[in-house]
């Protein structure tokens, strides 16, 4: 059989359809041959809703099958009924295509819902095409091509553990692709910190994009003249009718494929500021200087939300927050605070002894420790362990008496609206800006009902930044580093 091009293989099944192809499925069908034959691995195809991608990419598989019979594609989806669906697209075009019906088996076994073996040479434990959810267990499977077809959704993606687990998921796609295999990612983005992002989103930890080293084509509703890509199907009043309904952000990441905030929490993560510095302490003339990043900081907060018992419950953490001449905050640790079942201590002087290390560290010259539920016996534990170490450092007890929304309300809302916190690259690690982000002020436990304790630690300690402490941290004479001190001017008279 002589070979054909795809675009070609596409035009025909269209005219089979009684269908036009318009310009922009030709555009998307050169685009997956050139990259197929010039050896491109690594696809990223990102299209507006209704574009038909997912057809298209349904005659690929089968025109590869033309070419290669011994090819086997896996297609993943956000659940098992969508990838079926693509199964079942490519099971149709293979019993009509006239240039692909010999290829249907012979016995009804091999060609099953999910999965189907076209005729082929090579004796293969695994289907020619076999469909599986994200969440499927994929061990022993392998593949030629995978197909990541609408992997991202909201359900995939709507909070950060769920758009973490779907990274994760991912990743162990290696394992079953074979050496020289085709990945191919088709979709739409659904929220920010997509997985399709072509911009490293540094606030949630992110030191590369996800899909680094892709081909992509990207294929917005509008083009860069702001007309209409298929103009026989959405013509200008239809696009905008669609933006009128749907909403600017629904519309720019669905039909501009511009990845954007849809389902929003109240905070958004992208107003923080993130920073590598550390603390330089120095002295000189007498007086004492703490900055970071060359800005002098002039006072430190930190805020103790202390717990006990099983890890699922509260967590323990300590949050220490700086701010400069400016009025900015400096996030500069949150550190959850461990307890050992190994240790000889009670649980209240282990987290005591880590609180001090963090003291000496960070040049603190107060902790204020909330005694909500813990009664007054945490404060005095702390105050015995400085004096035994030796650490001069004040001890304050606070009750908190306002609902924790409006408490996280309050410290946040305009220090972020002014974008004046900064947080320190290690707090990425900590789940502060997964819950920062997933907030809503109607819920108490935090975003969907999960834990918010990095969060309201952080609260605490920024919505008592404004108080300067005067007694400060002395450790071997050091000076003040949160005012100037005493200047002795020189004089001829007697006082």
């Amino acid at each position: 059989m002589p070979p054909c091009s795809f675009p070609f293989f596409v035009a025909t099944w269209n005219r089979l359809q009684n269908q036009m192809t318009p310009r922009v499925h030709f555009v998307i069908a050169d685009f997956l041959e050139r990259s197929w034959v010039t050896g491109q691995r690594r696809l990223l195809l990102m299209a507006f809703r209704a574009c038909g991608k997912s057809t298209l990419v349904g005659l690929f598989c089968v025109w590869l099958l033309l070419k290669s019979p011994d090819v086997r594609i896996l297609v993943l989806s956000a659940d098992l009924a969508l990838a079926k669906k693509m199964v079942r697209n490519v099971k149709r075009i293979l019993e009509q295509h006239p240039l692909t019906t010999h290829l249907r088996p012979e016995s009804a076994d091999q060609w099953g819902a999910d999965r189907f073996t076209i005729k082929r040479a090579k004796e293969l434990r695994d289907p020619s095409m076999l469909a599986k959810g994200i969440v499927s267990n994929l061990t022993g499977t392998r593949a030629d091509v995978i197909i990541c077809d609408d992997v991202e959704v909201p359900k995939t993606s709507n909070s950060f553990s769920k758009r973490e687990n779907l990274r994760e998921r991912l990743l162990e796609l290696d394992y079953i692709l074979t050496p020289d295999g085709t990945q191919l990612y088709v979709g739409t983005p659904h929220c920010y910190h997509s997985i399709y992002a072509d911009e490293v989103r540094s606030e949630f930890g992110e030191r590369q994009i996800f899909l680094d080293g892709f081909e992509r084509l990207v294929m917005p509703i509008l083009n860069t003249s702001g007309e209409s890509v298929w103009p026989e199907r959405f013509s200008q009043e239809r696009i905008e009718a669609i933006r009128l309904r749907t909403g600017p952000a629904h519309f720019n990441s669905q039909m501009m494929c511009e990845p954007t905030r849809i389902e929003q929490g109240y905070f958004t993560a992208d107003s923080l500021h993130l920073y590598d510095d550390e603390l330089i302490y120095r002295e000189a003339g007498g007086q004492a200087v703490l900055s970071l990043g060359g800005r002098r900081m002039v006072s430190a907060s930190v805020w103790w939300d202390p717990a006990f018992g099983s890890e699922r419950g509260d967590r323990s953490i300590l949050a220490i927050v700086y701010s400069d001449e400016d009025g900015d905050y400096f996030v500069h640790r949150v550190l959850p605070l461990t307890i050992s079942k190994t240790s000889s201590l009670d649980e209240a002087t282990q987290q005591c002894r880590q609180v001090i290390d963090a003291i000496t560290a960070y040049y603190i010259p107060c902790v204020r420790l909330e005694i909500n539920g813990l009664g007054k016996f945490l404060p005095n534990v702390l105050r015995r362990e400085l004096g035994l170490a030796g650490v001069s450092c004040a001890v304050e007890e606070m009750v908190s008496k306002d609902p924790k929304g409006e408490r996280i309300l309050r410290a946040f809302d305009a220090p972020l609206a002014a974008r004046a916190v900064h947080i320190h690259r290690s707090v990425l690690k900590t789940p502060f800006v997964r819950e920062l982000e997933e907030w809503r002020p109607d819920d108490a436990r935090g975003g969907h009902g999960g834990h918010d304790d990095c969060l309201d630690a952080v609260a605490g300690a920024i919505a008592h930044a404004g108080v300067r402490i005067k007694r400060l941290f002395v450790r071997g004479g050091r000076a003040s580093w949160q005012g100037r001190g005493a200047h002795h001017a020189p004089h001829d008279f007697d006082v």
